[in-house]
């Protein structure tokens, strides 16, 4: 991606977790419009980004969430400012107990969890972008939020939706888990475990009337990842960074927007998709669904 600037630059994609300011982009849902209606929601890096634009979605939609993140000042700050509807718990997705914890606050609270969405991730470092270079106690890190705080929230959320019955689960992924050379390697080799992680549950949830599910989003210019591309390009303005971000879409007319990875989330969590299972729902503007022949124009040729 972006060759003619630096070969190893690599679309960053968001999780969710780091960003200060989400996007207030959000629908109004009222009435019979009102998809999650007395369910209970748990999301782990649910202060910023990603985590918190679905907190909102999913409070519109007449669900109590349990907003999960390491942050805790922001992390109570977003709680506050949803209003009654919602509840911080103090959570690092690589301490198993934590996670128990933040799914015990759920059952202690509202007696019931319908819903966990294992949002936490990050994308570990931009640079160096060689195989032969990696560190791999950094590698570690990314895989201990990334994919082990996956597992200990299904883990977890499970123990207490299997005597339930039912149950939705979620994972955020990405379209570096769907296309090789897209990200750094830890996070890549990181997002392609998901996709596996929810099938190889679903195998076994399904039996207990429990779906699984993950979202895999295109590029989103969020605070933390317009950061991470600014560094290849010194003096840019924030804008002009969001312009390349949003340049790197096939889509014509739309932009990817963590609304839409919102809007995903709520699908998959709803009744509406009480049929769906083991699925990455890939919110890309069909940018990992082909690519083109690069064949010079005609009169290029002598």
């Amino acid at each position: 991606m972006l060759p003619s600037v630096y070969r190893g630059l690599k679309i960053i994609i968001h999780d969710g977790l780091t960003a200060k300011h989400a996007i207030r982009s959000y629908s109004t849902a009222t009435g019979a419009a009102r998809r999650l209606e007395g369910k209970v929601a748990l999301i782990t890096g649910g202060a910023s980004g990603l985590g918190n634009a679905t907190a909102h979605q999913f409070i519109q939609h007449g669900a109590r969430v349990i907003i999960a993140d390491v942050d805790s000042k922001l992390g109570q700050q977003v709680a506050t400012e949803l209003g009654s509807a919602a509840h911080f718990v103090r959570c690092d997705v690589t301490v198993e107990a934590q996670v128990k914890d933040a799914v015990e606050a759920a059952m202690g609270r509202h007696g019931k969890l319908d819903i966990m969405y294992n949002n936490a991730g990050i994308p570990g470092p931009s640079v160096p972008p060689s195989i032969a270079d990696l560190d791999l106690d950094e590698f570690d890190k990314v895989m201990q939020i990334n994919v082990r705080g996956i597992v200990a929230g299904i883990k977890h959320a499970a123990r207490v939706m299997i005597p339930a019955g039912s149950g939705s689960i979620l994972c955020t992924s990405s379209i570096c888990g769907v296309l090789g050379g897209l990200g750094p390697h830890p996070y890549t080799i990181s997002k392609f475990a998901i996709p596996g992680i929810v099938k190889t549950v679903a195998s076994e949830l399904c039996k207990n009337g429990i779906r699984i599910n993950c979202i895999s989003p295109g590029p989103i210019p969020t605070p933390m990842s317009v950061g991470q591309i600014a560094q290849f390009y010194p003096g840019a303005t924030r804008e002009k960074i969001v312009e390349i971000m949003n340049g790197v879409g096939e889509l014509k007319g739309a932009n990817c927007e963590e609304i839409d990875v919102a809007k995903a989330a709520l699908y998959l969590a709803s009744d509406e998709a009480k049929y769906i299972t083991g699925h990455n729902l890939v919110v890309d503007g069909g940018f990992t669904s082909f690519k083109s022949f690069s064949f010079p124009h005609p009169h290029q040729i002598v």
